[in-house]
């Protein structure tokens, strides 16, 4: 999983150094700088031995700081993204992996409070129920990034979380591979997120996001029910506007019970009323009063803290919500 940090780059337009800097990167200066990093290690309480062996092969990756900076800057639009997040052959997918797995998934979801079309809707999004999981070296994308500069300090936790994984065993260092900003595994996990997040669920000592589905299931729950999921209600519901929204009156972000919105003359879809119950929502427009646009409860709020992009939390809840339906 690409964390909010790599969600900030995407959707907040972070600035770009000019490409002279880039040039000034280059393998001499990585190497005094990976031998930087192993003295902070070792000043962390890492063995020189084990620091040795983790880093005899880690290398230089100009691509993965390519990838950084020259994130894409094409607009869409959120019809767009869903359909080519949610094309209705993933959406049976999901449904056949969560039939595959239901037992599984019933008891994972009833540990934790998450709701087991919800964990393999972000297993799904994530990296397409495990086949894509990346195959950049984990501790060399995070080196690099680090000795990029822009975001030092970030990538520098990270890195020093992936040797505390590689050191507790959870995976080989030739396995140990994920996508260009670091990410692992089926669940998609920044290192640091691993460390705060990943479980061991069938107890054999190793928290394996990258190849059992147990620790995966167990891991995307435990994220979502540490950060405030609540089973006994959904994600969100799309709706329609009866007015211009000019004439809600709203100057800043609003979390009211759905009565509130149904006094304003916020319905449903199909245009009939609002439920009448005390869950609170907030109201979003990915694109604008003239796109889709959504009331949405606190779930979504920590699918946001997953991946800090509307269009991926809207993404993920109507991948659920299409599981739910069957297909």
């Amino acid at each position: 999983m690409i964390r909010w940090f790599v969600a900030v780059a995407l959707f907040c337009g972070l600035a770009l150094l000019p490409e002279a800097r880039g040039e000034e990167k280059n393998e001499a200066g990585f190497v005094q700088y990976v031998e930087e990093l192993k003295q902070e290690a070792i000043g962390q309480g890492f063995e020189a031995s084990f620091l040795d062996s983790a880093l005899e092969n880690i290398a230089f990756r100009a691509t993965v700081i390519r990838s950084d900076r020259n994130q894409p800057e094409r607009k869409i639009t959120l019809d767009s993204y869903l359909a080519s997040r949610v094309p209705d052959w993933k959406v049976q997918q999901a449904v056949d992996k969560l039939n595959e797995h239901r037992v599984l998934l019933e008891e994972i979801g009833a540990k934790y409070g998450v709701q087991p079309r919800f964990i393999v809707a972000l297993w799904g999004n994530e990296s397409n129920f495990g086949r894509i999981q990346g195959n950049f070296d984990v501790l060399s994308a995070l080196a690099s990034l680090a000795y990029e500069g822009r975001r030092e300090t970030l990538f520098k936790r990270n890195f020093f979380a992936a040797l505390t994984i590689l050191s507790e065993g959870h995976i080989d260092l030739d396995a140990f591979k994920g996508s260009w900003a670091g990410a692992m595994g089926q669940s998609q996990f920044m290192p640091a997120s691993f460390l705060q997040y990943a479980v061991d669920y069938d107890g054999d000592g190793k928290k394996d996001i990258w190849g059992t589905p147990a620790d995966v299931f167990a891991s995307i729950a435990n994220y979502l029910s540490s950060e405030g999921w609540n089973d006994d209600i959904t994600w969100g519901r799309q709706v329609k506007l009866t007015h211009p929204i000019q004439e809600f009156g709203l100057s800043r972000p609003l979390f009211k019970p759905l009565t509130h919105w149904g006094a304003l003359g916020v319905t449903r879809y199909n245009g009939s009323p609002l439920p009448t119950n005390d869950i609170n929502a907030s109201l979003i427009m990915p694109d604008g009063e003239n796109g889709r646009i959504y009331l949405v409860y606190q779930n979504f709020h920590t699918l946001m803290k997953w991946n800090r992009s509307q269009y991926f939390g809207v993404s993920v809840g109507y991948l659920s919500d299409r599981i739910k339906k069957g297909f």
